[in-house]
């Protein structure tokens, strides 16, 4: 009796086939074709997740529902943001199948895993891969053989294609052993740790992404004999140059100039480097917090960008 009830439990079970996560895989592919300075790829991620959404939910309120919390902000690499969608996937079946899996645990997956992910994309696509099989096709394209450009675009298009379809299934499969656990406490350490490393991700970068300078003079300050370049004994020969070059790597930026001129930027970056770049980011996390619109953000920050170059601020 026990033996059907579990293949009766088990025959109600929703499951995604191959050929509807093929179909996600391949919506995925253009991810950033609904790019927004909101919410970034949220509307490319919606339309990569809809056959899914359709298999999962007959009901139509139900998918609407799905849609609509699958709508929030997503930004990663667009090729490493496949083993996302892979692990989503998962969590969206096992909810449809009736397990706790609340928009919480599905959302904060989705934030926990794109920050850390984006980091590795970029190195390893636009920085390795691509310049790898750009100069290769390129070699090939200069002794005139036709080769080069379709190597490079067929190459390239079956790396990435054969990428962004491995890891997805990867992580559909890791997805699925996290939610087995669920009554374990597993889904939520994961969410926990997933979002604690994105944020640690997210705020290593600050300093990469947010450039502030103040160019205020602190101090000017008239700097002796051999402390700087004497530019009217510089001979315009090549035995000058390179006499000046001697004299710039043995004194740096400062011996350019008799005077030593000190900005508040230069001040700031001797006490705490990034000091300005953390302090606008934690600004701009607490007005969103505040329900603040990120468009409104965005025209603040060019507003008060233009008023302090002009004022000699900034």
């Amino acid at each position: 009796m026990n033996n059907e009830r579990s293949e009766n439990i088990m025959a109600d079970q929703i499951k995604l086939s191959q050929s509807d996560r093929m179909a996600v895989a391949w919506r995925h592919q253009f991810l950033q074709g609904s790019w927004n300075f909101e919410r970034m790829q949220n509307g490319g991620w919606c339309y990569s997740i809809i056959p899914a959404i359709k298999k999962l939910y007959p009901a139509k309120q139900d998918q609407v529902a799905a849609l609509k919390r699958h709508m929030e902000f997503y930004n990663t690499h667009p090729y490493v943001s496949a083993p996302v969608m892979g692990v989503t996937l998962a969590l969206e079946e096992e909810r449809a199948n009736g397990n706790p899996v609340d928009d919480a645990a599905i959302q904060g997956v989705k934030v926990g895993m794109m920050g850390p992910l984006a980091g590795v994309g970029d190195p390893v696509f636009w920085f390795t891969l691509r310049p790898i099989l750009g100069a290769l096709g390129a070699s090939l394209a200069l002794s005139g053989n036709l080769v080069g450009p379709l190597l490079f675009f067929i190459a390239w298009n079956v790396i990435r294609m054969a990428f962004m379809w491995y890891t997805q299934e990867f992580g559909y499969k890791l997805g699925t052993s996290i939610v087995k656990d669920v009554s374990g406490g597993l889904l939520s350490k994961i969410t926990e740790g997933a979002s604690i490393l994105g944020m640690f991700i997210i705020g290593s970068l600050v300093q990469r992404w947010v450039s502030i300078s103040f160019t205020p003079v602190v101090s000017k300050i008239n700097q002796a004999p051999g402390a700087f370049i004497d530019w009217s004994k510089i001979e315009p020969t090549a035995d000058g140059i390179k006499s000046a070059i001697t004299q710039y790597n043995a004194l740096g930026v400062n011996g350019l100039d008799q005077v030593k001129v000190t900005t508040l930027q230069q001040n700031l970056d001797q006490l705490i480097p990034g000091l300005a770049a953390v302090c606008l980011t934690l600004l701009c996390c607490w007005l969103l917090k505040k329900k603040v619109s990120p468009i409104v953000i965005i025209l603040a920050l060019f507003l008060v960008g233009i008023v302090a170059r002009l004022a000699h601020v900034m």
